[in-house]
Order: C-alpha cells, then structure tokens, then sequence
C-alpha cells in the first residue's frame, strides 16, 4: 500500500474496522466469565481473552496485509517491524483490570503506523458499542459522526484526568478546574478529549506505544495535540517503546499546559 493510494488506504481502513468489531464481540465472549488470568511483570495482568483477541487481530490483520509489521502488547516482539513501511500497533484489551473487574471501561485499540505516527486508528468500546475511527488528514468519528475536541482558552471549569500530582498543579493555577473521575483504558480516557466530553488528559509515565497510538491520531484528527511535556510529538515503532508524561488538549489549551505542567 502506497501513502497516496486513497483506494488501497479505505480498503485497510474497512478491514481494521470489521476487524476491531469481530475482535470485541470475541472479548465480550470472555466478559464476566471469569476468564483465566496471570500475572505479567510486576504491576500487570493479562488474561486468556487478551490472549485471543490478539491472536485473532493478528490473523485477521496480517493475514489481510502480510507485509505490513506487528507490534502488540500480548506478543513477543518481532523487531522486523523496525524495517517494515507500515506496522499495525495493536493493545487487544486496554484496560485488563477495568475487563476482569466486569467494568464497561476497556477498548480494543489499533492504530496503522507509517514513519512513526500513525495514519489508521480505530478504537472500540464493546460494551457500550462505541467505535472512533481516524484517518490522517480525514478526521475522527464516533459511530459515524465527526468528533472535535474542545476549543476553549483557559482553565476555568475544565474537565481534566490524570496522576493527582499533575492535577494538583493545574489547580493549583485556577482551582476551578475540575478533576475526572478515572477510566481503565488509558486510550479511552484520550478518546473522551478528543470527542469533548472531557478537555485535560495528563498521562504518567510508562506508557507504551499500543496505549497510545490510536488515540494519538484520534486527537490530532478531532483538532488536539498529544505530546509531551515539552509539547514533542510521540514517534511510534522504536526500538524503545516505553514514553514519559504526556498531555492531551484541544489546540487553543495546549500551550498553556505545556507552560503549567512540569514532571518533578
């Protein structure tokens, strides 16, 4: 698939849809159900159902696009895809803990990357039957309908999420602002900036590239940034994988974070 082919890129798009649909109505197989859990590492926990949706996403994907490379947080890592022109970066169940806890609050989030950002995301709440979808420079949807961030200037009565330290601080500059209570996908709680339902997302550090890419592209789609503290954009399909505090806002809030905000 070549960048400036629009045709060859809506057919991906139609498959990564179908895809992430088929992939939910699996995990929802699984919800509630107590499914088989482990523990990962030392602070993580993954789950059979995590395990087949990203078995069933890898086949799907990669069986419609064989050339493009893999990146997911449930398989080992095939460092090929640090050559390959296109990499699908997959997280099969974003927020395990909210999944097994039986909470609505977990996603099947995919992104297409090319030269490290991505260009294709989709990004589906099973439970509640939200899809967003992205394409680079063709905007965000939600089931459908064009989705903007919020474009208001200041801090006055926003609605922010993320780490009680980073909080602390934007209240500490206008007490009005107003803290969100948490979702368990770290890239559902980016989608609801991009939509507008919520202004603020700070993130802590430790997230990986499958927590975010989707959701980047939905907020840069939807008119916000995702970036660093220091307002960098996110390069995907590193060798490292692993990024600091991020922050996500509508384009007009953006740069007064960027001023307020510090990692201490």
């Amino acid at each position: 698939m070549q960048g400036s082919d629009g045709k060859a890129i809506a057919q991906t798009a139609a498959v990564l849809e179908a895809a992430v649909r088929e992939a939910g109505e699996l995990a929802l197989g699984f919800f509630r159900k107590s499914p088989r859990q482990w523990a990962k590492g030392e602070a993580s926990v993954v789950s059979e159902a995590d395990l087949a949706v990203d078995h069933f996403l890898r086949q799907r994907l990669t069986g419609a696009m064989p050339g493009f490379g893999w990146l997911s947080e449930e398989t080992e890592d095939d460092q090929s895809r640090l050559t390959a022109e296109y990499v699908w970066i997959v997280d099969p169940i974003d927020g395990t803990r909210a999944y097994l806890a039986g909470q609505a609050d977990w996603t099947v989030s995919v992104a297409l990357a090319s030269a490290g950002r991505p260009v294709l995301a989709a990004l589906y709440a099973p439970v509640t039957q939200e899809l967003f979808l992205a394409q680079a420079g063709r905007g965000a949807t939600l089931n459908g309908e064009p989705i903007l961030t919020s474009q208001a200037i200041g801090l006055a009565g926003a609605r922010a999420v993320g780490p009680k330290r980073f909080l602390q601080q934007l209240a500490d500059h206008d007490a009005r602002v107003v803290a969100m209570p948490r979702i368990g996908s770290l890239a559902l709680r980016l989608a609801r900036v991009a939509q507008g339902q919520f202004d603020i997302c700070i993130v802590g550090g430790n997230s990986h590239d499958w927590d975010l890419a989707a959701a980047d592209l939905l907020m840069h789609e939807a008119g916000g940034l995702l970036t660093s503290l220091v307002g960098e954009p996110i390069i995907y399909n590193r060798f490292g994988l692993v990024h600091r505090a991020l922050i996500a806002a509508g384009r007009s809030r953006h740069s007064l974070l960027i001023d307020l905000v510090r990692d201490d």
